[in-house]
């Protein structure tokens, strides 16, 4: 036997009467603002054998991420509560290149070394992720990876 108010919330649903919830809008337009227009999605690959996420014996955690030409290593140390990212962007993206390290409520940009070395501290805790600005080229960005403490 079919429950008459779920016969009728699938009616309202299919008659696309019943509006979206407010929390569930400001949500996409708060995830939509975090994209990068045309960027390149670099992907998690293996840096050791253990696999693309590895945590050495201090408590780092080394990620690997691979796409257009571009590997970033990153090391993301966790102390007194915030996230300290070091990375390396190679080959060396160009001499105008920048990189944004973001979270979704705080970006931090940073000029590339000529070995390609940045470093960002103090994030909060939480989702990361690293975006490479090159002159002339469409970015390129690590996948978003949640940070705890």
């Amino acid at each position: 036997m079919i429950n008459d108010e779920y016969f009728l919330a699938a009616l309202r649903l299919a008659a696309g009467n019943d509006p979206i919830p407010s929390h569930v809008s400001a949500t996409a337009r708060d995830v939509y603002g975090l994209r990068v227009p045309r960027a390149v999605t670099a992907t998690p690959a293996a840096r050791t054998a253990a696999g693309p996420d590895v945590r050495d014996p201090d408590g780092c955690h080394l990620v690997r991420f691979v796409s257009d030409g571009l590997t970033f290593d990153l090391e993301v140390t966790v102390g007194d509560g915030l996230i300290d990212v070091a990375g390396q962007v190679w080959p060396h993206p160009g001499e105008d290149a920048v990189i944004d390290v973001k979270t979704p409520h705080l970006t931090l940009t940073r000029n590339l070394a000529r070995n390609g070395d940045f470093a960002a501290t103090g994030l909060p805790p939480g989702w990361l992720s690293v975006v490479c600005h090159r002159p002339g080229r469409a970015p390129v960005q690590t996948r978003w990876v949640r940070i705890r403490p």
